[in-house]
């Protein structure tokens, strides 16, 4: 049975590797490359190699950033006394999309994760640590992910902030807004009912 030619192959390969593009994906993306113009393509290739030269980490948050500060940091109408600590730069902008919260954020850039060798040695836990100290930080809020890294860099940062006598909490956890309970996993329904809260 024939295949794609080699340089299809090779292109659905490498499209391939992108988080979240199976096979199918890439076939489809491969598709569409080859069906569009030339100009057009040249505009991708151009924005993708102008964002990876633009685009730096924020000096102060770790997020995603176009000068040495990034948006965030430079607003002085957010609240500099409340700080989010994120894992990753992509979950500064989930938070926003969402919406209602005005603080500040800390990007750890990963979480404990000791099976892929990564400790809490390689996160920016001291950055943060220098942030509550001098900017008269009140509250952080841990919005580390739900699974068993995102948990155990929750605990080891609160362990870690608890001795500076700032609020801590974190992020609560549990069943989407409009799913069916009876869809839901143990676990989950076990993190919502540990995360209520009264009404």
């Amino acid at each position: 049975m024939a295949g794609y030619p080699e340089l299809v192959e090779g292109l659905i390969e490498q499209l391939n590797k992108f988080p979240g593009i199976g096979r199918r994906s890439a076939e489809r993306i491969v598709y569409y490359i080859l069906r569009s113009p030339t100009s057009e393509l040249k505009k991708l290739v151009n924005a993708i190699i102008k964002a990876k030269e633009g685009i730096r980490l924020c000096s102060i948050c770790n997020g995603f950033s176009a000068g040495e500060v990034c948006s965030i940091c430079n607003d002085n109408k957010r609240d500099k006394g409340t700080i989010c600590v994120v894992e990753e730069p992509k979950d500064v902008n989930a938070v926003e999309r969402a919406g209602g919260y005005t603080g500040h954020y800390h990007v750890l850039l990963g979480s404990i994760a000791p099976l892929e060798g990564r400790g809490p040695e390689n996160l920016k836990v001291n950055e943060l640590i220098q942030r509550i100290k001098q900017n008269g930080v009140k509250e952080i809020i841990i919005a580390t992910d739900s699974d068993t890294e995102g948990e155990a860099t929750a605990l080891y940062l609160a362990r870690q902030i608890k001795p500076l006598g700032i609020n801590i909490s974190r992020i609560g956890i549990g069943l989407p807004m409009g799913s069916n309970l009876e869809y839901a996993d143990s676990t989950t329904i076990a993190r919502a009912l540990s995360s209520r809260k009264q009404i």
